[in-house]
């Protein structure tokens, strides 16, 4: 009667933690910096347009990820690849506490994001490998810790900052990133060893047939995860880039009051990581559930920019709320393709596609708030956005699946 259990685990815990410890850091570079922006500006002076850039860093690094991501997978491998995203993403982080000017902060900034942006697309294709048989139960867990490493950085950025200066809050998402980079360094070199034997099991992408990231974009389906995907990212970017600067000037919070708020904002992630799976799996109508994060982020943006001293972190709740999208996409990623091949491409150019939109966020509200010399517009301006998502919610009304919709061969999934 044990069988069954070994069975089940069997060569997959070390797969579960990489896949979990990756999922907790590949948002840490995000919020970290934000909440301290004006303390790293007193040993490096930082201009609007360097903040924009900072701002825009994150979505861009995840785009070209996302493009790359793929190909490295196919090239290396996907336990490899996770490491080389992991270490990427210690080096990073590393690099961006010891930097001493602005040009340093950027690169550190864009290494420990493109480490980020590579797990970020190859997370559904790993879930998919690893477990085909628990494919809600995962990503909704691993959702959760998205969420999670989101938070934490944003609650405790500004406390560290306080008490140990900048470049030590700054250093301790580089050591958590380890983590991340144990398992599969052991998964790694535990498919080296096994290669010959294993060969069609350590690739991403079949050799002999695979779906390149480009022939995704032929799929109704693709696009309307992409749509939503998209204005999803936009929105929670520009929040992490924007809105403790927003809190401060509109709301008149502390940095730390700021900051704790951000983290609320991430945290409302991990309810919403919990249900998508449970949504995604018992809704056949996928397109209600977007629609209603929808009406929530735009009631809390219209809430942020009408009264914002008034009920502040119910605006901040429902702007989260509205994030739901994110998980829920890619939940999607996954059960709306019928192999790991199709995830792993599907994800590629959702994830190239949506995060090259979502660049423009923190940028345009940047140059919106210098227009208007107020907040109101640019919440209005991510307020219109976010209506985009209700096209995603009439084409995915009902289930479908990718490779269908590009006429992929029944030959790939037989491999």
């Amino acid at each position: 009667m044990t069988t069954p259990t070994r069975t089940l685990w069997r060569g997959r815990i070390l797969a579960l933690a990489g896949i979990l410890f990756v999922a907790l850091n590949v948002r840490t570079a995000v919020a970290a910096i934000s909440p301290i922006i004006g303390v790293i500006e007193n040993d490096i002076p930082i201009s609007s347009l360097g903040l924009g850039v900072l701002g825009m860093l994150p979505p861009i690094a995840f785009a070209i990820a996302g493009l790359g991501a793929p190909a490295l997978a196919r090239s290396r491998g996907l336990d490899v690849s996770l490491f080389i995203a992991a270490a990427a993403m210690v080096v990073g982080s590393s690099v961006r506490a010891l930097s001493d000017n602005y040009v340093l902060l950027v690169l550190g900034s864009f290494i420990a994001l493109a480490g980020m942006g590579v797990g970020n697309v190859l997370l559904p294709p790993a879930v998919k490998k690893y477990f085909p048989d628990r494919l809600g139960t995962v990503t909704g867990g691993y959702v959760v810790l998205i969420s999670l490493g989101a938070a934490i950085p944003a609650l405790f950025a500004a406390p560290i900052a306080e008490a140990a200066g900048w470049r030590v809050s700054v250093a301790v998402w580089a050591a958590l990133a380890l983590t991340a980079l144990i398992p599969w360094l052991l998964l790694s070199l535990r498919g080296s060893r096994s290669k010959r034997s294993i060969s069609s099991d350590v690739t991403v992408v079949p050799s002999v047939s695979s779906i390149s990231v480009w022939a995704v974009a032929r799929s109704k389906t693709a696009w309307a995860i992409t749509i939503a995907f998209g204005v999803s990212s936009m929105g929670f970017y520009s929040f992490f880039a924007w809105l403790p600067e927003i809190l401060i000037e509109s709301a008149k919070f502390t940095p730390v009051e700021a900051g704790a708020t951000l983290s609320l904002f991430g945290l409302i992630g991990i309810p919403l990581g919990i249900l998508s799976p449970i949504l995604a799996s018992r809704i056949s109508n996928i397109g209600l559930v977007i629609a209603g994060g929808v009406f929530a982020g735009a009631l809390g943006y219209l809430g942020l920019a009408i009264a914002p001293t008034t009920a502040t972190w119910l605006w901040v709740a429902l702007a989260g709320v509205g994030t739901i999208l994110f998980p829920l996409c890619l939940v999607l990623i996954n059960l709306r393709t019928r192999s790991h091949e199709g995830s792993a491409a599907l994800s590629g150019f959702v994830q190239s596609v949506a995060y090259t939109l979502a660049a423009v966020g923190p940028f345009a509200v940047a140059l919106v708030r210098e227009l208007s010399g107020g907040w109101f517009w640019p919440l209005m301006f991510l307020l219109a956005t976010s209506l985009l998502a209700l096209i995603s919610a009439v084409m995915l009304r009902r289930p479908s699946f990718v490779e269908d919709e590009i006429e992929i061969p029944v030959a790939v999934f037989d491999e």
